[in-house]
């Protein structure tokens, strides 16, 4: 679409949305525009703005930007009298040591650092290491009680390092009734493999890298895992393994054949595994420079009319990367698509509230979120302090990327079958004249990504959809080839940059007006909507549900 075109307005005639209140029926059309969606993007993925990284003048200009922003729509501060909610991190740049050592089983054996083995630690320490620690296989790693599956019982790991898979039982396996087939759950996810081991007592903990089943190559993992890393600083940390880290499948099959242990992957997939001790001991380390400052996640609100101690939370983050090393003389980080589209449509989403005559029965949160890029931090710490009660939140509708190639015919839903939302955005998809499907690549585990799954693991039902399959004018093809240039040459590069002469904001605006239906329906009913039966996260919301007044 050319630039002369892009700031044309994008009537979004949705449809009437009749949503029951107490008996009254509103009906109301959402009108979102592109010229709006065009001007906070120009700003918020501008060089100006630095590349938004926690820590940098960048922070500081886009914070002040959206509190300005939010307070020119007439919404009131989420945080008492603040606009901003404080998010104490600290910085880690750990230098691993040169090797880690192996012995046992008659052997001596050298593993190389970020060739062989990736270590890192989120100690806050000057030093630390684990010295001739005891190797054990602990298959997943995983304690699963509604599978039936415990890869550490009868086992104590206290003061040893455990090696384990990436992914579940259920990957690749043929079985869809095993854990969820293909599906990754949290219990596949690299974090939960560090919590669970740090749950068991571990000294050390080790996850076997492979690229199907991890989702992406040993690179990702050689530059996500080194250098500067940011953690929430604790007041009060749980404790973490003294070292966390990879090793390649080729490191793998040499530990694993020396231990004797033989088809690791296959007997790792019978129920009933036990664990194995492999014989052998680990020596590794980590040297760490410490540095702490405050970052903040951005919080506005709509105050409900009727039932104002009731929350829909809208989340967006609103870091990227910063600036790093040129390529082709650029530096910047601008994360035009990941996450200034996602912050843009929060805003206009928030203005479409500001407006709405009348209020929302319940309030409605906008919240913008730090350090996702650094491992869902801001929402982390959000999680771990609510503004608002877990229990008294109805749901959490999050939005982390937008499509900016016109409107699509497709609603992607990931995380589909998680909970009853899936139904209020299939509503609102039918009224765009859109279709629902799932995340087309489950295994890669992308709901356990992005901030919605901070507030799915305090319970909270969330919801995180947006089209990405199906463009409405070019088909599946033209998506398909714009998806697969983005992951080559932009995501979490330099080459993320706002083109207007490019950009079809219409898919923006489509999207936020659907997610805005979504969010005012939700906010002018009294029902909360439930996880469904098999969802990980059924248990916990149950659970504080039950304790919540009457």
């Amino acid at each position: 679409m050319k630039g002369k075109n892009i700031v044309l307005f994008a009537l979004l005639a949705i449809g009437f949305l009749a949503c029951q209140s107490g008996g009254n029926v509103i009906e109301e059309k959402v009108m979102i525009d592109t010229l709006t969606i065009n001007r906070h993007l120009s700003v918020l993925a501008s060089d100006d703005f630095m590349g938004r990284k926690p820590f940098t003048e960048g922070e500081e200009k886009t914070i002040h930007y959206l509190e300005s922003e939010l307070k020119g729509m007439g919404l009131k501060p989420g945080n008492g009298d603040s606009y901003f909610q404080e998010v104490p991190l600290v910085e880690i740049t750990g230098e691993q040591s040169p090797t880690m050592e192996v012995t046992g089983q008659g052997k001596s054996m050298s593993f190389k650092s970020n060739e062989d083995v990736v270590i890192y630690t989120e100690r806050v320490e000057q030093e630390v290491s684990v010295k001739d620690s005891e190797l054990v296989y602990a298959g997943f790693g995983i304690v699963a009680p509604e599978y039936g599956w415990n890869d550490y019982e009868g086992l104590d790991v206290k003061g040893k390092t455990v090696v384990v898979l990436v992914n579940d039982p259920g990957f690749g396996s043929g079985d869809s009734t095993l854990f969820k087939g293909d599906q990754m759950t949290y219990y596949g996810r690299w974090t939960y493999k560090y919590e669970e081991a740090a749950r068991q007592g571990a000294a050390g903990v080790l996850i076997v890298h492979e690229t199907v089943p991890a989702g992406y190559p040993w690179l990702v993992v050689q530059s996500s895992w080194t250098g500067a890393k940011l953690n929430l600083d604790d007041a009060n940390p749980p404790y973490k393994c003294a070292v966390q880290g990879w090793i390649t499948r080729n490191t793998a099959v040499e530990l694993f054949k020396a231990a004797g242990i033989k088809d690791y992957s296959g007997m790792a997939k019978t129920k009933g595994f036990k664990p194995v001790a492999m014989g052998m001991k680990a020596s590794m380390g980590v040297k760490n420079k410490v540095k702490r400052d405050m970052s903040r996640n951005v919080v506005a609100m709509v105050e409900g009319s009727k039932r104002p101690d009731e929350y829909i939370i809208y989340s967006a983050h609103w870091d990227h990367l910063g600036v790093g090393e040129p390529v082709d003389g650029d530096s910047i980080y601008n994360g035009a698509h990941d996450n200034a589209s996602g912050s843009v449509g929060l805003l206009t989403i928030a203005e479409t509230f500001a407006k709405m005559e009348p209020k929302p029965e319940r309030s409605v949160v906008f919240l913008f979120v730090t350090a996702e890029e650094q491992g869902l931090l801001g929402s982390a710490y959000y999680a771990q302090n609510p503004l608002f009660p877990a229990n008294q939140s109805v749901a959490n509708i999050n939005i982390d990327g937008l499509p900016a190639y016109g409107e699509m015919k497709d609603l992607t839903i990931t995380g589909y079958g998680q909970s009853e939302l899936d139904n209020y955005a299939k509503t609102e998809a039918d009224k765009q004249g859109r279709y629902v499907i799932p995340d087309p690549d489950p295994a890669k585990g992308y709901f356990f990504r992005s901030d919605h799954f901070n507030f799915a693991k305090i319970g909270i039902p969330a919801l995180y959809a947006s089209g990405s399959y199906e463009s409405k004018e070019k088909g599946v093809e033209f998506i398909e080839m714009k998806t697969q240039e983005y992951l080559a040459i932009r995501y979490h590069q330099q080459a993320d940059n706002y083109l207007p002469e490019e950009w079809d904001l219409k898919g923006i605006a489509q999207d936020a007006a659907l997610l805005f239906n979504v969010g005012k329906r939700l906010a002018n009913e009294t029902y909360f909507p439930k996880w469904n039966e098999g969802s990980e996260f059924k248990a916990k919301r149950d659970e504080d549900m039950s304790l919540k007044k009457k």
